[in-house]
């Protein structure tokens, strides 16, 4: 009866949990993030080999699913796994010598992770250039080294005159050697390397060595000019915030040629001096050869990281950034991640711009994260503009961010006359052409007087409709719901969202009508205009098709610059931003091409382009004026641009903001459900606005949600598209709100979701 008791009394304890045996064992445990949509950090026992090879912020290979298929994560830490019966996983290898970020780095892109509704995985994977990633201009070379304790009894060992030397030589070294080196240093061939190789007198390593290097431009440098007294306080007030070292935003609201880059190259000047760095964000390409001229005429070593580079480029800048050898570092959106260790201020130029946004994956905005990082590193952000965001005019009204303005433009220099002219009636644009009457003559005036003109036009190519008469339809691509756009010089009609492209249809595709029709113009058709109307004139057009070659951007403005194109004609690239003193005519040709898009942004961007393009002129000696033709001259949004009136814009624009609650009075989070079948998109989006709003009701969360409903475009890349808005007071009640519903989303397997928190892009 008793030997059952007997036994039962000596079994042998439970099995211990993966956690009480890492703790028993001292095993380290990595947590781990990967690049795909999963918020989970995932904890991996690291084999003792790779301890002292391992730090956060490397990537490592580790088994993944029930396949254990081998992925690329980023060790973002050590600690202890939960509760949990499952045996861990063990780290395979280690990718990296060393962490591609910093411990501030991953703080960072673990708030845009809970920021933007992404992974910490996803963000990582976007933030690190892939150029740095693959090490891209380096390649890993054999060096030698003495072995242990054959330096100390050199005098010891009997050897040939050339291996001696070699040894000789490698032990005076303080760096590991290469065998090209060692053999020149010993004028002799492999062989006595080889010797010494079979004595084990030298030991082989590799080391990774660079092989690129930027060709360095010699640039003539310049002083600091002299401010004037409104350029002074505005220096004044940074300069206190970076003495006391304290965050603060600052937007600086200066009009068009009132002298900001000064300001923020003088402020900039005071970083250095404490032996810091600062990092400046352009919104456009062509935007930085100019500004990268301006701060290099200034300071030492400027750093430029921006998508045009080349991996090795981009490797090469990375790493002298990192090793604290650049002062300034200037790019567009991506450099906000610039890995600077002693960041002292950060620059955000033409904040207003749209390209500041990311439109994938992670969908950041620079901005956003600007004063994040400004924020964790105690230091001062500046947010300039001669159109600041709505969003950022009332955060200064509500003093989050300190307002500071330049009213006038430098050297008291008056800002140029706007003349609205009404197309509706000019014959010449009844007739199809792009140049109206005004415009016209305005543009034979400026020539004649040896001014030099620009034309702004945002729509690329010849002809952005190809129409059929008797449909009274453009033709459409057929992957997308968006009109063909015909391109000139390439004989070909093109979708510019997906890039399709074929020969122009001779017959409508509808109802088999010959005789399609070409409407509206282009920057190409508007080109060949203008060289047919002023035949004894040098003209150049810059926009995205004529921009392709690196360095294009840079010739182009600096023919321009230097007197060699008379007409600078293009998109929204020539719009800002640039310094041309002897342009005394600047003509919008369309001035509603933004206007009636279905954006709540529409009146904003049309007002700020046009103020934008309006700055270009009477920049120097020389006054100029601003001609706008557009066919709605009564739209509030024209007559205030029309009057350079920002503020006057902006009260008006905040007010139906604020009836319609819309930003910035409300923030927005939009979701787009994708998928070859429009039927399966449309039931998947319904599905999820339901659980939205069950979840809402159940928490009762302060988020409404708009839709669902088709897309403005329904239809891209083959894809049928619907969309939903949740709109809030409250930010992180969206992001409560799809940290409970998103894992139990349940969607058909072809159809695909996307979140962009803060849309810039309703399309």
């Amino acid at each position: 009866m008793n030997q059952p008791r007997q036994q039962q009394l000596f079994e042998p304890p439970p099995e211990p949990t993966p956690w009480e045996r890492a703790a028993e064992s001292d095993q380290l445990i990595a947590e781990v993030v990967l690049n795909r949509p999963l918020t989970e950090v995932y904890h991996y026992l690291v084999p003792d080999p790779l301890r002292p090879l391992l730090a956060p912020g490397q990537r490592v290979k580790v088994p993944f699913g029930r396949g254990n298929k081998l992925l690329t994560g980023y060790c973002v830490g050590f600690g202890k796994p939960g509760a949990t019966n499952r045996r861990l996983k063990s780290i395979e290898a280690v990718v990296d010598r060393m962490p591609l970020v910093s411990a501030e780095m991953l703080e960072l892109t673990r708030w845009m992770g809970e920021r933007y509704l992404c992974s910490w995985g996803q963000v990582l994977e976007s933030v690190i250039p892939a150029g740095v990633k693959k090490q891209a201009g380096t390649r890993e070379i054999l060096h030698f080294i003495p072995a242990e304790g054959v330096c100390e009894r050199i005098g010891e060992l009997k050897l040939p005159r050339k291996q001696r030397a070699i040894l000789e030589e490698l032990c005076r070294s303080d760096e590991p050697m290469t065998a090209d080196e060692l053999t020149a240093a010993a004028s002799c061939g492999t062989a006595p390397l080889q010797g010494l190789r079979d004595k084990q007198l030298v030991q082989p390593i590799r080391r990774r060595q660079e092989t690129f290097q930027v060709e360095r431009t010699p640039v003539e440098r310049q002083a600091d000019l002299t401010l004037n007294a409104e350029q002074q306080q505005v220096l004044n007030e940074i300069h206190g915030l970076l003495r006391n070292g304290q965050h603060e935003t600052i937007l600086l609201h200066g009009v068009t040629g009132s002298g900001k880059t000064e300001v923020y190259i003088q402020a900039i000047r005071e970083v250095v001096d404490y032996g810091r760095q600062a990092i400046v964000l352009v919104p456009e390409i062509s935007l930085t050869p100019q500004t990268i001229r301006r701060f290099r005429r200034r300071f030492e070593s400027v750093a430029v990281l921006h998508s045009h580079l080349s991996d090795a480029e981009r490797h090469w800048h990375w790493q002298r950034i990192a090793a604290g050898e650049v002062q300034v570092v200037v790019g567009a959106r991506s450099a906000v991640f610039a890995p600077t260790p002693h960041l002292g201020l950060i620059v955000i130029d033409e904040e207003h711009e749209t390209t500041f946004k990311q439109q994938t994956t992670p969908r950041y905005h620079a901005r956003e994260v600007a004063q994040q990082r400004a924020r964790q590193e105690k230091i001062p952000l500046v947010l300039g503009s001669a159109t600041p965001t709505l969003e950022s005019l009332w955060k200064a009204k509500q003093k989050e961010y300190h307002l500071c303005t330049l009213a006038k433009r430098v050297e008291q220099r008056p800002l140029p006359p706007v003349v609205t002219v009404d197309t509706r009636n000019d014959p010449k644009i009844a007739r199809g052409h792009s140049l109206g009457r005004a415009m016209e003559s305005s543009i034979r005036v400026a020539l004649k007087d040896g001014g030099q003109v620009i034309l702004f036009l945002n729509i690329r190519g010849f002809s952005p409709v190809l129409w059929c008469a008797r449909c009274a339809a453009g033709v459409k691509c057929p992957e997308c719901d968006i009109t063909l756009t015909w391109h000139k010089d390439r004989r070909k009609v093109v979708c510019h969202s997906c890039e399709y492209e074929a020969d122009p249809p001779k017959r409508c595709p509808i109802c088999e009508m010959p005789g399609m029709r070409f409407l509206g113009a282009g920057t190409q058709r508007l080109e060949e205009e203008v060289r047919a109307k002023f035949p004894d004139h040098r003209v150049l057009r810059m926009d995205s098709d004529s921009m392709k070659k690196p360095g294009s951007h840079d010739t182009a403005l600096d023919a321009f610059r230097h007197g060699q194109v008379d007409i600078l004609l293009g998109t929204q690239m020539i719009a800002k931003g640039l310094d041309f003193p002897n342009v005394t005519l600047v003509g919008v040709i369309d001035a509603d091409t933004l206007l009636h898009q279905p954006d709540l942004r529409a009146s904003e961007r049309t007002f700020q382009l046009i103020a934008q393009v309006a700055g270009r002129t009477g920049r120097g000696e020389r006054a100029g004026r601003v001609l706008v033709q557009t066919g709605c001259p009564d739209e509030p949004v024209i007559r205030f641009a029309s009057r350079h009136d920002y503020l006057g814009f902006a009260r008006h624009e905040l007010k139906h903001r604020k009836d319609s609650m819309t930003p910035p009075f409300s923030q927005l989070a939009r979701i787009v459900a994708r998928g070859e079948s429009e039927s399966a998109v449309k039931a998947g989006i319904r599905g999820i606005a339901e659980q939205l709003r069950e979840a809402i009701a159940k928490a009762n969360l302060p988020i409404r949600v708009i839709g669902p409903a088709l897309a403005p475009i329904a239809r891209l890349r083959g894809m049928h598209r619907f969309h939903l808005l949740m709109s809030t007071t409250d930010p992180a009640a969206i992001r409560a709100l799809w940290l409970a519903v998103s894992p139990n989303l349940e969607l058909p397997r072809e159809v695909e979701l996307m979140i962009d928190v803060d849309p810039l892009d309703m399309r």
